[in-house]
């Protein structure tokens, strides 16, 4: 667990330096550290090292790692950043501060039951599918305009920015740069992009979040 102190030394110097290199002001980006299949104790070695926001995928993992951390660490922000089935809005909604998966109108009118049930509002963003890939979750760019306004008029949920996942193989500066335009075009303030092999150049292109995992606490440790 010493290395997880280290290595987000080392994430956040190349944030700092990322972020200077584009001519943005210092402490403009945001680090989502992404704890998905990493026990708690990985957890909390981050937090002691001074890490506040952290990205889960799953909702039944995060129930079980994040609520009983919160008393003594009041600054904590958990993302949900994987796909969600709308059975499980009810427990986002509960356990998340920004969930960034909103991808279609059953899931966007689930989440905003559960909000009026639990009497919660986390942040919402729209994952956009940049390059309209079929096998991945997001709302293709051609329904994506509609879809935004959809998510905050119809639903009314608070949605304040976007997030993708561009393709493994593409140069991903072009998608970033794409749902940088999206998203001020829409007037939201936050951009979701960038991991661990690309968050710098996402930083380039105007990234407020970048989720990293392994860079930070290793390759993950894949449930059987």
């Amino acid at each position: 667990m010493t290395d997880i102190a280290a290595n987000l030394a080392a994430i956040r110097a190349r944030i700092e330096e990322a972020t200077a290199r584009a001519g943005r002001p210092p402490g403009s980006v945001t680090l989502v550290a992404v704890s998905k299949t990493h026990p708690q104790e990985a957890v909390i070695a981050a937090l002691t090292a001074g890490q506040a926001v952290f990205g889960e995928n799953r909702v039944q993992e995060a129930q079980a790692k994040f609520p009983g951390l919160r008393a003594a660490h009041p600054a904590l922000r958990l993302h949900i950043i994987g796909g969600l089935q709308t059975n499980k809005a009810r427990d986002a909604v509960r356990v998340a501060d920004v969930i960034e998966t909103i991808d279609r109108p059953k899931l966007a009118a689930a989440i905003a039951e559960a909000m009026g049930k639990e009497g919660r509002r986390p942040d919402c963003l729209v994952q956009v599918n940049t390059g309209d890939e079929s096998q991945k979750s997001g709302v293709p760019r051609a329904e994506a305009d509609a879809f935004i306004r959809a998510a905050r008029d119809d639903h009314g949920l608070p949605v304040t920015g976007l997030m993708c996942i561009p393709p493994v193989d593409a140069d991903p500066r072009p998608h970033f740069a794409y749902l940088r335009e999206l998203a001020a075009r829409h007037g939201l303030s936050v951009v979701s992009m960038g991991m661990s092999g690309d968050f710098e150049a996402a930083i380039a292109e105007g990234a407020t979040h970048v989720r990293v995992g392994t860079a930070i606490f290793g390759h993950r440790e894949v449930p059987a």
